[in-house]
């Protein structure tokens, strides 16, 4: 679809928007627009965290693993059972 197009259908669909709720999609758009660019790091931003846990312990390295693969487990299954509420 051609971005003309796109625009159009977006334009026509904030049209419809409740006042009440033009805010609430302002801040959406604009976290879009302006928001994801300003929270990528540059690559030397990022690299600065590279080796930072050369020093972690073997033990303490594999504990946090495990909270990492556990926490992850419970989210997707709250989400999971969110998607499939029909409340």
């Amino acid at each position: 679809m051609k971005s003309s197009n796109i625009r159009t259908k977006l334009l026509t669909e904030i049209n419809l928007i409740p006042e009440e709720n033009l805010e609430e999609l302002y801040n959406f758009i604009h976290y879009f627009r302006v928001g994801i660019e300003a929270s990528k790091g540059t690559p030397e931003q990022i690299m600065q965290f590279a080796g930072c846990w050369n020093d972690m312990s073997d033990e303490m390295f594999n504990d946090l693993n495990e909270e990492i693969i556990t926490r992850r487990q419970q989210a997707f299954l709250r989400r999971r059972s969110d998607e499939t509420s029909f409340g």
